[in-house]
């Protein structure tokens, strides 16, 4: 299916294969707007930092597209929270990240309580459709007054070390946090987040664990799915 005929280009100068690279390029790398403005014009592309800034926030759909594309994650869901300092605040970023490594979803919220874990499960629950067969947290109680709400036939396991797979996997938001001199509110924090924790899983496939040439094909596929969601006609006709 073309998933490409919802979006709409209208009113945007530059054509949609720049566009998409734009965006790839901020969510997938640690660069600024001012950073890719400078590489577009490498090429030969004159367009402000504001106008990728803009793209940025209006094609985010391009996000949802990717998780729709994915299909049913894992079945052990690990999860985890760390803080993150917003003008002077202190807020939460939970993760949950599937067997894989994979991203399953993000929530940026002001409390770690029993509350905000039922939150963040529901919010799981609801963007998956389906219960996990077990989840692996930290020592948090939160997590098992949310699991005996929502997930009460759900295997709960618990303890020190053995969460190191979620927790890996902030390392990519830290390095963003500091690119972009930390988030500057929580909802360009959950915006932002929501969307890369997608791009990252579309383009980061577990390289470690594959032979260059099935890399090669896996990523030459990925590229080709890029393509059919943002609509661009070739993936090089920037490159020109």
């Amino acid at each position: 299916m073309d998933t490409s005929t919802a979006l709409s280009y209208c009113g945007c100068r530059f054509p949609r294969e720049i566009i998409g690279h734009c965006v790839w390029l901020y969510f997938r790398f640690c660069l600024s707007f001012r950073d890719i403005q400078e590489l577009m014009l490498e090429r030969g592309v004159e367009v402000s930092y504001e106008a990728i800034r803009f793209w940025c926030l209006r094609f985010a759909e391009y996000a949802r597209r990717l998780r729709a594309q994915r299909g049913r994650a894992g079945d052990t869901w690990h999860l985890d929270e760390v803080f993150c300092e917003i003008n002077g605040e202190l807020v939460y970023l939970w993760r949950a990240v599937d067997q894989s490594g994979e991203v399953l979803d993000v929530l940026v919220q002001k409390r770690r309580n029993g509350k905000a874990a039922r939150r963040f499960f529901r919010k799981l629950l609801k963007g998956h459709r389906y219960v996990p067969r077990a989840i692996v947290t930290d020592k948090l109680a939160s997590y098992a007054s949310a699991k005996t709400n929502l997930m009460l036939s759900v295997t709960h396991h618990r303890g020190r070390g053995l969460n190191n797979r979620a927790e890996n996997s902030h390392q990519a938001t830290r390095a963003r946090e500091r690119a972009m001199r930390r988030f500057k509110s929580m909802r360009q924090a959950q915006r932002f987040l929501s969307v890369h924790a997608q791009v990252s899983n579309h383009f980061r496939p577990g390289r470690h664990g594959m032979r260059a040439c099935h890399y090669r094909t896996l990523m030459a596929g990925r590229f080709a799915s890029w393509s059919e969601i943002t609509g661009m006609i070739g993936a090089t006709a920037i490159c020109v």
